[in-house]
């Protein structure tokens, strides 16, 4: 017994002796918790903290890209996304997938049987592609209204582009979700566009309630800045449209347009074919913009800044004559475009207006010597690139080997250039001699404060030229345009005084040495401003390799688009057609009296006598007024308008009317044309009847049926010709 007994108090005694270390270990251990605060390496302030601190995320919102009048070019918009709940114990879940998959399917741009597999997963909750996600409201609701069960939708943030092809290539695109900046200003204003998300950080209880902390943290949100663009919205949507008609009608290669303001250097609108629609920036096909970064051979369009240059040296002789057609150089030749035969002597003037290759060589070899045109090539900011506010812009690479490199520089071939450098050499002949800075960017504004951070200005970059020789050159410029003998005359915009000069670039042939041949086989551009005596818009237009008809010309898409958005730009910026400088003026014609003091039977009668077509506006009994006004000339058959005294004016039926006869309306009506198209009316927006107030805007679309009848005329008396040709060549008595 006793043995048992001491048995016992042994190990009772090992087991207090256990206990004792066990309870020793454990007091040490939490005293050295309680001292060091510390368990396994983890600071037990830092696991409480991360157990009953909550923080939430607040989002940013990116900064958005305006035109110049204010107008959302890119912002940040709220989208939907489409999620499905499959979980059978859910309230809601899609209980039918192939059915469910059969409506939802053309919502969200998803095969059915694709859906339907989807749907007929075993998980709690299915997302349903990316046609389910970025979602507008519209088409959420659209979605909402099939009544779906299980079919659910969460907001999210993504970047819109609601002018759709608008300017793409400057503005560029972001990921929908905004995470990264891909192109154009998007990307290279992405630090000042870009928000910085914040949070709110506070404790809470077990149930994730939020205890009253008055140390609650909040980080607060920094979103983006708003930027603000020169570009007019009115021009820029007018030239994406004439863009994609041209690009629709004649499928050219590509397609260049700047359009700006020469006082200034702003650009009021720019965009390339092929383009794109930001909100689908996966159908991308070109990345380039190339108005500013590709250079490329610029043709003739270049011969009216070696032409500056001569006139500021003093050295241009207008009136003195020269062979044209050919000229030997060494061992090259310079030909003129017209295969080599010329017009004979001429003028260097005229060789101008011709857009001789000769007379530039001439010029260049005899009366400004090379070294002097690539001077003012410098001058002109040839060398380098302009700096506009825009990434990725390219260089020349002007060619200097050779005389003849000069040669062919002085009228656009062997030298590459930029679209934007021409703008800008061209606005020292549009604004007296100053050549002015490009720029796009007008202000980047705080979207919150609205403080403005970083304001543009114009800029004199240089003035390569004297007042006094950039009249000359508008002067020279207008007979481009205006005489028989110069190659703008499909420029001719009626009541305007446009200048300019064309261009045709030859293509470098990429299988080989030379260029490329053939039927529109080249780059048609056409550099304008207007009006001539003050110019306030300057546009360059290119249209490359456009399938032309064997009877068309290329200047016939340069053209469309070149007239289409100066007359639109001219009068968005109120400038107005002249009636003064479209009317006829002549010695032998009648010429007015004023009718104001006659009847109007009076009136018609002494008018219709001498063959003038006679318009009485308004109901009244005395005359207040006719256009034109008394003492111009008229010829047979035009029109006179007659106003009387009346509450109201109705708007006559003006189909067929001529752009000279639509102008006097509108002044005679104090009323403000919008004319699209050159020629004749062929549709009216208001229609015969309506009432018309003083200024009311109306809407004239015309059409130059009487090109297309001389067009037709000429392929006749052409056929006629070559058969005559042919008779006498086979020995027949015609």
């Amino acid at each position: 017994m006793e043995i048992k007994r001491a048995n016992t108090n042994i190990r009772a005694i090992v087991l207090m002796v256990i206990f004792f270390i066990i309870f020793a270990v454990f007091i040490g251990r939490i005293l050295h918790i309680q001292v060091t605060k510390e368990v396994r390496g983890h600071e037990l302030d830092q696991i409480a903290e991360e157990r009953w601190t909550k923080k939430i995320p607040l989002e940013g919102v990116r900064g958005t890209i305006f035109d110049r009048s204010g107008g959302a070019i890119a912002e940040e918009v709220k989208s939907y996304k489409v999620f499905a709940i499959l979980n059978r114990d859910q309230s809601s879940y899609v209980k039918e997938p192939e059915e469910t998959a059969e409506k939802l399917a053309p919502y969200i741009d998803q095969e059915v049987g694709n859906l339907a597999r989807l749907l007929s997963q075993d998980k709690f909750q299915v997302e349903l592609g990316t046609g389910a996600r970025n979602l507008s409201y519209e088409q959420m609701l659209e979605i909402k209204e099939l009544d779906l069960d299980g079919i659910f939708f969460m907001t999210e943030p993504r970047r819109y582009y609601p002018k759709q092809m608008f300017a793409s290539h400057v503005i560029g695109y972001t990921e929908r979700n905004m995470e990264e900046a891909r192109m154009g200003l998007e990307r290279s204003l992405d630090e000042y566009l870009s928000a910085k998300d914040g949070s709110i950080t506070y404790l809470s209880d077990t149930n994730r309630a939020p205890l009253l902390n008055p140390n609650e943290l909040i980080e607060p949100v920094e979103n983006g800045n708003h930027v603000y663009l020169t570009l007019d919205g009115n021009i820029q949507t007018s030239l994406e449209q004439v863009m994609t008609e041209v690009d629709e009608e004649y499928e050219p290669e590509r397609m260049i347009a700047i359009v700006a303001d020469p006082k200034t250097g702003q650009i009021l609108a720019m965009s390339n074919r092929p383009s794109f629609n930001p909100n689908e920036y996966e159908k991308i096909t070109n990345y380039m913009n190339f108005s500013i970064s590709d250079h490329f051979e610029p043709g003739s369009t270049m011969k009216m800044f070696t032409v500056a240059a001569a006139m500021e040296e003093g050295v241009f002789p207008a009136n003195e004559a020269y062979q044209s057609g050919s000229w030997d150089i060494g061992p090259d030749q310079v030909r003129d475009h017209n295969n080599g035969v010329g017009w004979g002597s001429i003028s260097f003037t005229e060789g101008f207006l011709r857009s001789s290759n000769v007379a530039m060589a001439k010029l260049t070899i005899e009366r400004l010597g090379t070294e002097k045109l690539y001077d003012y090539w410098e001058r002109f900011g040839f060398n380098e690139p302009t700096g506009i506010d825009l990434p990725n812009e390219a260089n020349s690479l002007i060619a200097k080997g050779s005389q003849f490199d000069a040669v062919a520089t002085s009228f656009g071939q062997g030298t590459a250039v930029t679209p934007i450098q021409q703008i800008q050499a061209a606005t020292s002949i549009a604004n007296g001699g100053k050549m002015m800075k490009p720029y796009i960017i007008d202000r980047i504004v705080d979207s919150e404060t609205n403080e403005v951070m970083y304001q543009n200005e114009p800029e004199i970059v240089g003035e390569p030229i004297s007042e006094e020789t950039s009249k000359e050159m508008l002067d020279l410029l207008e007979g481009v345009v205006n005489e028989r003998a110069g190659t703008g005359n499909p420029y001719y915009i009626e009541g305007f005084q446009v200048v300019g000069k064309t261009g045709t670039a030859q293509i470098p042939n990429p299988n080989g040495g030379g260029y490329i041949h053939g039927h529109g086989e080249n780059i048609f551009s056409f550099l304008g401003m207007a009006p001539k005596d003050d110019p306030s818009v300057l546009v360059y237009v290119a249209v490359e390799r456009p399938k032309l008809k064997d009877i068309e010309t290329g200047s016939e898409p340069t053209r469309k688009i070149f007239t289409t958005i100066m007359k639109q730009s001219l009068q968005y910026l109120k400038i107005t057609p002249s009636v003064e400088e479209i009317a006829k003026e002549t010695v032998e014609g009648y010429k007015l009296n004023d009718f104001t003091s006659m009847s109007i039977a009076e009136a018609k009668e002494e008018l219709e006598e001498e063959g003038l077509e006679v318009v009485v506006l308004g109901d009244g009994k005395s005359i207040i007024s006719q256009q034109p006004a008394s003492g111009k000339g008229l010829l047979p058959g035009e029109k006179v308008f007659i106003v009387t005294e009346a509450e109201q004016y109705e708007m006559p039926e003006v189909i067929g009317w001529s752009t000279r006869d639509v102008l006097r309306l509108s002044d005679a009506l104090e009323i403000t044309p919008n004319l699209f198209g050159n020629g004749y009316v062929t549709a009216q927006n208001v229609a015969p009847g309506d009432v018309v107030r003083p200024g009311d805007y109306i809407v004239i679309e015309l059409a130059n049926h009487q090109m297309e009848e001389q067009q037709d005329d000429e392929d006749e008396e052409q056929e006629e010709n070559e058969e005559e040709e042919l008779e006498e060549e086979v020995g027949i008595d015609s």
